[in-house]
């Protein structure tokens, strides 16, 4: 399997060439040269299997180049049971991904998919943990060490951090939002004490964060000094990892591979929907793939109109689902390069554009980049949009309704999913996380604190260390330098 960048212009790569670093040479995203395709008869395989087992079977198409029999140890290493306790009530330990029926009536079925009990009650978790142990497993092959380089708007940095604390030859250093992340987010980041942890809080928003990894990650002479590597999303192995619990999602909601689900998740980044297009296109009979977003709506914007317009920090909300309020999304551009019938030259100029114009127009209309606008449907994308008072109004409903409580950005998603139910198709709502992360608006929605599982009763009252910069990406790089010594 090789793995070509969606601006043409670097050499393709194997899975292990790329699993260290996130941007290609050529400032584009790694994709497979062809995706590969899974049969009706690995399905039904497939529904018998443990996930770590599922994981193992998903991975060794895209991951050739690694042994199989290493590949499989990995994938055992990473999906236990004790690493993904923290379930819920009613919920049996081990499901790893268990589905919950929130409501079924008229031929639909609304399903809520649990992707939050790994370590950091974070979907993020599902990937991160993986990818960590494919670092060290890969690093200690190349006796070689790696600096992780990435921004989070909350969700990504604890789940890599927790990934990757004490990892040999690993050192991370994450940036966020300065005071924009939930008391919870941020005391799970700021109190770890391991030595190989830098947080570092960004006066600005999360796409000056974003920003300032790419700025980093396209200076490929200091990224080679200092041996700079990314966990963001752009990273191709955490999406691949996101594609197993897609299967996984449509395997436990049918009896048979004539039937049909439709996903529903919340989208700031494009990271994990991305990863539904993908099991899509490998085959896996998926109708519909809802992107969800709060009040940021820029990939709502785009798939309704087929105007991709990126905002300016002053024109992106702080919301209470903050791990959306994201502006530029970053694995756009791998959908936008299948959209574009893999062209890598128009894929290229369309993003240069987003740079020097802030986006880019797709709607067919006079003086606009294209017309794909049309073809969309055919990828089964729609979008939908939620807002503060949907998303409080949601998590009372759910609760009141169903005796479940679900987080602010899950609440996006069955808002928005609700909207386009289908007689005789699943709706399979992707958690996002744990409602204990996002306390402030449980309680104002449910006048009661969310549950929180053992061992993070009081983490906010732990001891922080963390280092406040301004958005500037020379002061970040002397940060870097400094701290590795490099």
């Amino acid at each position: 399997m090789q793995y070509v960048s969606t601006r043409g212009q670097s050499p393709a790569q194997s899975f292990s060439q790329i699993l260290l670093g996130g941007l290609a040479p050529d400032g584009g995203l790694y994709l497979p040269a062809e995706y590969p395709k899974v049969s009706g008869a690995e399905l039904d395989a497939w529904r018998k299997l443990s996930y770590a087992d599922l994981a193992f079977e998903v991975l060794k198409k895209f991951a050739t180049d690694i042994p199989e029999a290493d590949l499989k140890a990995l994938a055992h290493k990473t999906y236990t049971a004790d690493v993904y306790r923290n379930v819920r009530k009613g919920e049996e330990p081990g499901q790893i991904t268990p589905l919950c029926t929130l409501e079924e009536k008229n031929g639909t079925k609304l399903v809520l998919q649990a992707l939050s009990n790994g370590p950091t009650l974070a979907f993020k978790d599902m990937a991160m943990q993986l990818l960590g142990n494919l670092f060290e497993y890969t690093l200690a092959r190349q006796d070689a060490e790696l600096n992780i380089f990435g921004a989070t708007s909350g969700d990504t940095g604890s789940a890599a951090e927790y990934a990757m604390r004490g990892k040999k030859g690993i050192r991370v250093f994450m940036l966020s939002p300065h005071k924009k992340m939930s008391a919870f987010q941020t005391a799970q980041m700021f109190s770890l004490q391991d030595p190989n942890i830098f947080n570092i809080a960004v006066e600005g928003v999360f796409d000056d964060c974003q920003d300032m990894v790419k700025a980093v990650s396209n200076d490929l002479t200091f990224k080679a000094r200092q041996k700079i590597g990314t966990v963001n999303s752009i990273n191709w192995a955490r999406v691949v990892a996101q594609v197993v619990y897609y299967i996984r999602g449509y395997l436990s909601a049918t009896t048979s591979n004539d039937q049909k689900v439709s996903f529903t998740v919340p989208s700031g980044n494009f990271g994990n929907i991305c990863a539904g297009h993908i099991a899509r296109m490998m085959g896996v009979p998926i109708d519909k793939l809802v992107a969800a977003t709060n009040e940021n709506d820029v990939l709502d914007e785009f798939f309704r109109t087929g105007v991709y317009r990126v905002r300016k920090s002053s024109e992106t909300y702080h919301t209470t689902s903050p791990s959306m309020d994201i502006s530029k999304a970053s694995n756009f551009e791998r959908f936008v390069y299948d959209l574009l019938d893999r062209d890598a030259d128009r894929v290229r100029a369309l993003f240069k554009k987003v740079e020097t114009e802030g986006g880019f127009d797709l709607s067919g209309k006079p003086g606009s980049d294209g017309n794909e606008f049309e073809k969309i449907s055919r990828y089964g994308f729609l979008s939908g949009k939620s807002v503060h008072s949907d998303r409080v109004a949601t998590i009372r409903d759910v609760q009141e309704k169903y005796g479940v409580t679900i987080d602010t950005h899950t609440a996006d998603g069955v808002k928005v999913a609700r909207e386009y139910l289908s007689p005789g198709i699943p709706m399979i709502v992707l958690e996002t996380a744990l409602p204990a992360k996002f306390n402030e608006t449980i309680r104002e929605a449910l006048g009661r604190d969310a549950e929180r599982p053992a061992g993070f009763e009081n983490i906010e009252a732990l001891p922080q260390r963390f280092d406040v910069m301004p958005a500037n990406v020379e002061k970040m790089k002397a940060y870097i330098a400094e701290r590795t010594g490099l």
